[in-house]
């Protein structure tokens, strides 16, 4: 047999109050409904709660044991209610963000930082279709990603344009190259990345319209392993080209069969309208003005002005 929380609340309120009426008063109901809730504990169980003594009702020894249950669930509701709310409130709020590459979307998670100190963050970081899926889940609250096609599921904001782009290590042959080609990339050493990768579509459709068929080295699913083995010297690998804000002995090269720029975005779901994502967006609108501003100013093209 189980008791309800409502009949253990109404418990605890009698022992705190001395009588049903000081009860009923406190929790905002009937006297006949507290009576109802004590009574109905005592004849379900056979027990007794409260013995009267000089007009007041004092708890029995196995009522304050009830007590201290009840007290335990107002914690829990309490806690409950934290969680529920902290994501639509900007003090002491919660966000979950999920980022397919590092950057830009840590520049942006730093600004969201400085204008909203007391909101905590995680981070889930993955490939597009893990972050893709996250959100769709509402496991993270907002993605970060770049080529993300249109799906009227999703509310979304521009961060940057920006290309894949090749990766090669310093003293690679290749380092020297303004500009490389599939043609001339099929003869290196290839560094891929798993499927469900944004950047691994990209690459895959530009050796297809070139008519290559490229057999990778090795196959990474990650993009920081990706990075490591070319910073080893394992091979060529390809990011987008602000990917990371990393500047040791890598080398970004442009491909020619690479050049189109893709949209990278902020996104949630669309009905999603809680008070802390609406500051992220309202960060990402923000950033975006800035990116835009230092392209002007250095006369760079879009997706070097990161």
């Amino acid at each position: 047999m189980s008791v309800s929380p409502t009949r253990i609340r109404a418990v605890n309120a009698v022992a705190a109050s001395g009588s049903f009426a000081a009860a009923a008063r406190l929790l905002g109901i009937s006297q006949p409904a507290v009576s109802q809730h004590v009574k109905g504990i005592e004849e379900k169980f056979g027990v007794r709660l409260f013995l009267r003594r000089n007009g007041a009702l004092h708890p029995t020894p196995l009522c304050l044991e009830l007590c201290d249950v009840a007290e335990r669930l107002t914690e829990a509701e309490s806690a409950a209610t934290r969680i529920l709310t902290r994501r639509n409130a900007l003090a002491d709020g919660h966000l979950s963000v999920g980022l397919g590459n590092s950057m830009p979307g840590m520049a942006l998670i730093a600004l969201f930082n400085r204008r909203h100190p007391s909101v905590s963050i995680s981070v889930q970081t993955g490939s597009f279709e893990e972050i893709t899926t996250a959100v769709i889940t509402r496991r993270v609250d907002v993605g970060v990603l770049p080529n993300l096609p249109d799906d009227g599921r999703f509310r979304r904001e521009l961060l940057v344009r920006q290309q894949v782009v090749a990766i090669v290590n310093a003293d690679s042959e290749l380092a020297t190259e303004a500009f490389l080609t599939c043609e001339q990339l099929i003869a290196a050493p290839l560094v891929f990345r798993t499927r469900g990768s944004s950047t691994q579509r990209v690459v895959d459709r530009a050796f297809s319209a070139a008519g290559l068929n490229p057999v990778p080295l090795l196959t990474l699913d990650t993009r920081d392993g990706v990075y490591e083995a070319v910073a080893n010297g394992i091979g060529v690998g390809f990011m987008w080209r602000e990917g990371t804000g990393r500047t040791d002995a890598i080398r970004r090269i442009p491909v020619r069969e690479m050049e189109r720029l893709y949209d990278e975005v902020v996104f949630s779901p669309r009905d999603d309208a809680g008070q802390v994502t609406e500051a992220f967006f309202a960060a990402a609108r923000v950033f975006a003005g800035a990116v835009r501003a230092e392209m002007a100013a250095k006369g760079l093209p879009e997706a070097a002005a990161f």
